[in-house]
């Protein structure tokens, strides 16, 4: 019987994965190190959240890069009602926090942009809110679905989710890498990349619902029928022609899953009906 000494390909090959190994377990560590020393507490809900940035910081760089966001409108009258109802909404939220003791940290501020053809809002961190002249258009100047728009992009900077989806992409994106290099293929980095996408669109969907809610609750403080904000799932729905790309593989709900949920919270919260006198 002959001897046949071990491969050296078989040999470095186990070395090569070991040290894959090493280093992507130094990557995964490094990641959750710096994740977990991101936790600060939200100013106005009090949870414990992971984010990138301090408050003061996501306030300077909104203002900062406010500018960068679009032409503003040269309608004056619309422009004026956009900070009108913003303005309300805030106001109420205000009065609401200093019952309990809370300073709103954000000097929140409402522009309307030149864009007719883009349906569309957001919200920079900080306190910087935008609506598109398309979507103010279809929402016909009508000051409750105006509400339900901007209380909607008011919750996303009170729960500072722009901050924590940059956080959390930082950590998904050091999990994605030590996946990568522990498998060692172009095949096994593009999976990783794939399985940390879907990661990232849930985190973003959990935020539309979570800002879907804080809308609800800015439009009853302020007066306006939360109900409102159901028409403004009509019109997101018709503006997006009702298809396109399937819920699981978007960042954000569909309009009908969402208008669910709103009526969900609604009953939630007035299983009798909603009281009279709201607008």
């Amino acid at each position: 019987m002959s001897y046949h000494p071990p491969s050296r390909t078989r040999s470095s090959n186990f070395s090569g994965l070991k040290l894959r190994l090493i280093i992507a377990a130094a990557i995964v560590l490094f990641s959750i190190v710096s994740y977990l020393a991101k936790g600060q507490i939200n100013p106005v809900t009090g949870e414990k959240q992971r984010v990138d940035d301090s408050v003061s910081e996501e306030i300077m760089m909104g203002i900062q890069a406010a500018p960068q966001m679009g032409q503003p409108s040269r309608d004056r009258q619309a422009a004026a009602q956009v900070r009108e109802v913003g303005a309300r909404l805030v106001n109420r939220l205000d009065q609401r926090l200093r019952e309990k003791r809370i300073e709103n940290p954000y000097p929140f501020d409402f522009h309307l942009l030149a864009d007719r053809n883009t349906v569309n809002a957001f919200a920079l961190p900080g306190g910087q809110v935008f609506i598109t002249e398309a979507l103010f258009h279809h929402l016909e100047g009508h000051p409750g679905r105006i509400a339900g728009v901007l209380g909607h992009e008011i919750g996303h900077v009170l729960e500072r989710h722009g901050s924590e989806r940059m956080a959390t992409g930082g950590f998904i994106k050091g999990l994605v890498s030590a996946a990568g290099v522990a498998g060692g293929s172009f095949e096994t980095a593009n999976m990783a990349a794939y399985a940390g996408n879907f990661l990232s669109m849930k985190y973003g969907r959990d935020a539309e619902l979570e800002s879907d809610r804080w809308g609800i609750e800015l439009m009853m403080l302020a007066g306006y029928s939360p109900e409102h904000l159901l028409t403004v799932m009509d019109v997101l729905e018709k503006t997006s022609g009702g298809g396109g790309t399937p819920e699981f593989m978007s960042t954000h709900p569909r309009p009908a899953n969402r208008r669910e949920y709103i009526q969900s919270i609604i009953r939630e919260k007035f299983p009798n009906g909603l009281p009279s006198g709201l607008h």
